[in-house]
C-alpha cells in the first residue's frame, strides 16, 4: 500500500514542466512534518462531514470517505504507509494514500474548500496543544519531586545567597519551593497559551475562505477547538504568533531547568557537598575513576541554549512577513517540534536527578550562620529597639568589621565588643544571633519561617493538582 502511485501534487494544474529536482529537495518538508498525519486525517474527516453537509458528498461517499480514513490512518499508524521524498509534504502523501484507497473520483473530493495553508495551520495548533499538555504533565511531575524534597526536609537550614555570597539564611525547603513557584508559572503559560490557541483555521482555505456553503464552526467542534473558528481567514492562514509564543514558554522552561542545574552542579562539588547525586543519575570519567558527574544537570544547561535558539531562529523566520501565507512559514516547524522532543527527553531525566538527591543536612546548617549572614537580624533587632534603620545598619557593618578584624562570626563577639561598638548592642542582641531565631522571625507571607513555608506549600499543591488536572485531560 505504500508504493507511489504516480505525481500527487496539489499544485500543478498550470505548469507545464517541473519542478526540478533541485526545487523538490529543497520544498521537501515530508521529513519533518510526518509527525502531523494524524491530525491531518482527523481534519480530513471533519472536512468530509462539512462537505457531506453542504451536499457536496452523498451519504453513501461519506460512509466510504471515512472507512477510506480510517484505513489510511491504520496503515500510517502500523507503518504500512509512509510518506515519501517524492511526496513533498504529509498532505500530498496522505491524499497519494487516500486516492490509493478509494480511487480518484471520490478521494479527489475531499479537497474542495481546503488548502494546505489553513489545514497545517490548524494541524500545527492541535499538535502543539496535545504537546503542550504532555510539557505540562513533565513540569508536574519535576514539581512534585521537588515538593518531595522539602517535605523530606522540613526544618534544614542553609545559606541564602545574593550575589553567590553569603545573604541570609533561609530554610532548604523554601529555597527547593521557589525553583517550583517558577515552574508553577510556566505550567499557567502553557494553560494560557492553550486557551488563545483554541481557535480552528480550517475553513480559511488558502487565505479567503471558501465559497462551497461550509461550516467552519462545525469543523471546529469536531476538531476540540474551544474558542471555535478563525474570525478572519487571513489571520488563520498567516498568524504563527502562536508557535512563537510556545517556543517562548519551551526556552523559558529551559531557562529555568539551566537555573537549578546550576546550582545542583555547585552544591555537588567538594567544596559546597550540600548534596550528593544518585549513582543512577551521574556518570563517571574516562580516566578519572574518583569522578561522579552532573552530566543531567550539564545537559540541561547546554539545552536551555538550544531551545532559546529555536525561539530567536524562529522569531528571525517571522520579522516582515507580509500578509498571508509565505513558504518562509515552512520552517516554523522544525524549531518547536525540537523544542518538543528536547523537553520531553530533558524533563524525565532532570526529575529523576533531583527525587534521588541526597542533602547533606549537616553541612547546609553547618554553613547557613557563616559569612555574617546574621548581621540583617542585628540590624533590624535594633529597629525594633527604636533606632533607625540607617544607624542600625551602620551598627551591624562595624559588627562585621569587628569579627573580619578578629577571625571570628557573628555570635562570637563579647557583650564587652557589642557595647564598645553601639551602646545599643546589649546582651540581648544574641536572642537573635542565632539561624533557629532568624528564620522563626520571618513569618510573613512569602517568608522562609517554617510557618510561612508551611503555608506556601498547601498552596503550591493546590496548583499542582489544578495543573495535572489540566495536564492530564484529554482534548
Amino acid at each position: 500500500m505504500s508504493s507511489n502511485s504516480g505525481d500527487v501534487r496539489l499544485w500543478g494544474g498550470r505548469f507545464a514542466d517541473g519542478p526540478a529536482e533541485a526545487l523538490a529537495k529543497l520544498s521537501a518538508s515530508v521529513h519533518f512534518d510526518w509527525r502531523l498525519a494524524p491530525y491531518d486525517i482527523a481534519g480530513s474527516r471533519a472536512h468530509a462531514r462539512v462537505l457531506h453537509k453542504a451536499g457536496l458528498l452523498t451519504e453513501d461517499e461519506l460512509t466510504r470517505m471515512l472507512s477510506g480514513l480510517d484505513q489510511l490512518e491504520a496503515d500510517v499508524a502500523d507503518g504500512s504507509f509512509v510518506g515519501t521524498v517524492a511526496d513533498e509534504d504529509v498532505h500530498t502523501a496522505l491524499e497519494r494514500g487516500l486516492l490509493e484507497r478509494l480511487g480518484p473520483d471520490l478521494g479527489g473530493k475531499l479537497r474542495a474548500g481546503r488548502s494546505r495553508n489553513d489545514q497545517v495551520a490548524t494541524l500545527f495548533r492541535m499538535y502543539l496543544r496535545d504537546h503542550a499538555r504532555i510539557i505540562g504533565g513533565l513540569i508536574a511531575d519535576l514539581q512534585e519531586a521537588l515538593v518531595g524534597l522539602a517535605e523530606a526536609h522540613p526544618d534544614v537550614a542553609m545559606p541564602g545567597r545574593t550575589h553567590l555570597q553569603h545573604a541570609q539564611p533561609v530554610l532548604f525547603a523554601h529555597h527547593v519551593l521557589a525553583h517550583v513557584q517558577a515552574m508553577s508559572r510556566n505550567a499557567e503559560r502553557l494553560r494560557q497559551w492553550d486557551a488563545r490557541t483554541a481557535v480552528s483555521p480550517y475553513g480559511s482555505g488558502a487565505l479567503a475562505g471558501s465559497s462551497l456553503g461550509l461550516d467552519p464552526e462545525a469543523v471546529a467542534a469536531d476538531l476540540g477547538f474551544e474558542g471555535g473558528s478563525a474570525a478572519n481567514s487571513i489571520d488563520g492562514t498567516a498568524s504563527r504568533d502562536f508557535v512563537a509564543e510556545f517556543a517562548f514558554v519551551t526556552a523559558m522552561i529551559g531557562i529555568d531547568l539551566s537555573r537549578i542545574a546550576e546550582e545542583v552542579i555547585i552544591w555537588n562539588t567538594k567544596e559546597f557537598s550540600f548534596v550528593t547525586l544518585h549513582d543512577a543519575f551521574s556518570t563517571g570519567s574516562s580516566i578519572m575513576p574518583q569522578k561522579k558527574n552532573p552530566d543531567i544537570a550539564e545537559l540541561a544547561r547546554g539545552k536551555s541554549g538550544r531551545l532559546v535558539g529555536n525561539l530567536t531562529g524562529l522569531l528571525a523566520t517571522l520579522k516582515a512577513l507580509p500578509l498571508a501565507y509565505n513558504r518562509d512559514l515552512q520552517e516554523d516547524k522544525e524549531p518547536v517540534f525540537d523544542s518538543c522532543d528536547q523537553l520531553e527527553i530533558l524533563l524525565p531525566a532532570f526529575t529523576g536527578m533531583m527525587a534521588t538527591l541526597t542533602v547533606n543536612r549537616e553541612r547546609m546548617a553547618e554553613l547557613a550562620p557563616a559569612g555574617f549572614s546574621l548581621a540583617t537580624d542585628i540590624a533590624e533587632w535594633l529597629v525594633r529597639q527604636g533606632v533607625p534603620f540607617r544607624v542600625a545598619h551602620e551598627v551591624a557593618g562595624e559588627c562585621v568589621k569587628e569579627c573580619e578584624r578578629h577571625g571570628i562570626e557573628l555570635d562570637e563577639l563579647s557583650d564587652e565588643q557589642f557595647a564598645a561598638i553601639s551602646p545599643h548592642l546589649t546582651p540581648e542582641v544574641r536572642t537573635v544571633l542565632n539561624v533557629a531565631g532568624a528564620l522563626a522571625s520571618r513569618s510573613g507571607r512569602g517568608g522562609t519561617a517554617p510557618s510561612a513555608v508551611a503555608v506556601q506549600l498547601a498552596e503550591v499543591k493546590t496548583d499542582l493538582a489544578a495543573q495535572r488536572e489540566w495536564a492530564d485531560a484529554k482534548r
